[in-house]
């Protein structure tokens, strides 16, 4: 089975991604500064599950996708391997999923967003401001995805080297400031031992942040060379993420004791911690927090790209409504799915407005909700991937994952299971089990299935649209 150039690009994309924006691109996705403050709320306990999940999950993970991402270089990317797999209905469920994620977690990210903008500038700022700050940034994220490819791939790219910054900076600062004060919590091997109690709350997202090596692949058909870049792009990329988690997380727990760190304000706290309010330093805070006020931006950007791309690519094949179809006439962006998460994403922050006690409340349960629906797709990804290997034996395959179908089986078992064990953390958390929140998150997951399911039995038998 071999694609033609024709075949392999249809509907006219324009090629415009090269081996460093996929790097960028992927840093960007995978590098969040919204959930660096999480992380570090498990205690130094994080340190051991942010290497334990990095040799066990990361790296399994990385040589799937990267496998995958190069053997089919197909547009619409986990989408398009799924539907290779398993056929057009599983391959519009996992578009389906991979979609209305986004716009769910989009909301979290932009309340955080807000939320740090107050710390920085107005303490003082109400909730519904914040939402208003929110709902501004959703627009400015869809205007970004329907604008040329080649112009909005830089919004990502300098996002990259932002959050880059960023954890230099709480990394280095952080063993700056214990060789000059101490630490705020001690890190031994003692402390750094995992056990079982609540700190699993936040275990999940150690899972959730290394997520997003085959977000790149969304964009297949608008990359130069997919075969060559995509596995060398998870390669460096991989490193430079682990490194730079482990390295943040630790100086944020050298800065705040655990009891201070908050999960809106965290990242600001700590860099006034270990630089100073007054004068320069201060100043430097300030340029600092807004450049993770622009990472955040970036994030959702990136992501966006990338689901977008795959909800439209789906309902161009009939496996999604026609709503997400219309491609930009010019730029042949993803122009009607870009403005149909607008719409959610805008719905969703102001029925939370209503529910939600603070910032802080708000951005947990989005996170928390999004982040189940987040990760249902890799479990048909992770068994895509198998399966292609079976029924697709001869397909050329610059990158394979290593150990034959041994190694195969046991490295998406893995991945099956820290996929699995995140999921059941976001709802049941030992010691400290809520059943009005779990319920209440189950039945969210459970209506988000259900409307995903009418939407792709309305979409028709699968026709092409142009």
């Amino acid at each position: 089975m071999t694609d033609t150039s024709a075949a392999a690009n249809p509907r006219g994309y324009k090629k415009v991604l090269r081996g460093m924006d996929l790097t960028l691109f992927t840093v960007c996705a995978i590098l969040v500064i919204d959930q660096l403050a999480a992380s570090a709320a498990i205690g130094p306990q994080a340190v051991f599950w942010w290497i334990f999940t990095m040799i066990f999950f990361f790296v399994p993970y990385g040589l799937i996708t990267a496998e995958l991402g190069s053997a089919y270089p197909d547009q619409g990317g986990i989408y398009a391997w799924v539907r290779r797999a398993y056929g057009a209905r599983w391959g519009g469920r996992t578009a389906w999923l991979w979609w209305i994620n986004v716009a769910l977690w989009q909301p979290s990210v932009f309340i955080l967003f807000a939320g740090i903008f107050a710390a920085l500038f107005m303490p003082d700022l109400g909730l519904w401001t914040q939402i208003a700050i929110a709902v501004a940034l959703t627009w400015l994220t869809v205007w970004i995805n329907i604008v040329r490819l080649d112009v909005g791939k830089w919004v990502p790219n300098l996002g990259a080297v932002f959050k880059v910054a960023i954890m230099l900076v709480i990394g280095i600062g952080g063993f700056v400031y214990a060789g000059n004060h101490g630490v705020a919590n001690e890190l031994t091997l003692s402390s750094m031992t995992p056990s079982w109690g609540v700190t699993l709350a936040f275990l999940p997202v150690i899972v959730y942040n290394f997520m997003g090596f085959e977000l790149m692949s969304g964009a297949s058909a608008e990359m130069k060379n997919p075969a060559r870049d995509v596995p060398i792009t998870i390669a460096v990329s991989g490193i430079l993420i682990a490194a730079f988690y482990l390295f943040a997380t630790i100086g944020i727990l050298i800065a705040l004791p655990l009891d201070d760190i908050n999960l809106v304000s965290g990242i600001i706290d700590t860099l006034r911690v270990l630089l100073g309010e007054g004068g320069i330093a201060g100043t430097f805070v300030i340029l600092l927090g807004l450049m993770a006020l622009y990472s955040f931006l970036a994030n959702m950007v990136t992501w966006t790209m990338g689901a977008n791309r795959s909800a439209a690519e789906a309902a161009l094949d009939g496996n999604l409504p026609s709503m997400f179809a219309r491609l930009h006439p010019e730029h042949r962006t993803p122009a009607n799915a870009a403005i149909v998460t607008g719409v959610v994403t805008t719905l969703v922050i102001v029925i939370y407005g209503f529910l939600a006690a603070d910032a802080e409340d708000l951005f947990w349960t989005l996170f928390a909700f999004s982040s189940i629906v987040f990760l249902l797709p890799y479990l048909a990804m992770f068994m895509a991937f198998l399966k292609l290997r079976s029924i697709d034996a001869d397909r050329p395959r610059p990158y394979r994952v290593p150990g034959g179908k041994g190694g195969a089986l046991i490295f998406v078992g893995l991945c099956l299971a820290f996929i699995v064990q995140a999921i059941v953390f976001f709802i049941y958390t030992p010691g400290e089990f809520d059943p009005t929140y779990a319920i209440s998150i189950v039945i969210g997951v459970a209506v988000t299935l259900v409307i995903g399911e009418i939407l792709i039995r309305l979409a028709g038998r699968g026709g092409t649209q142009g």
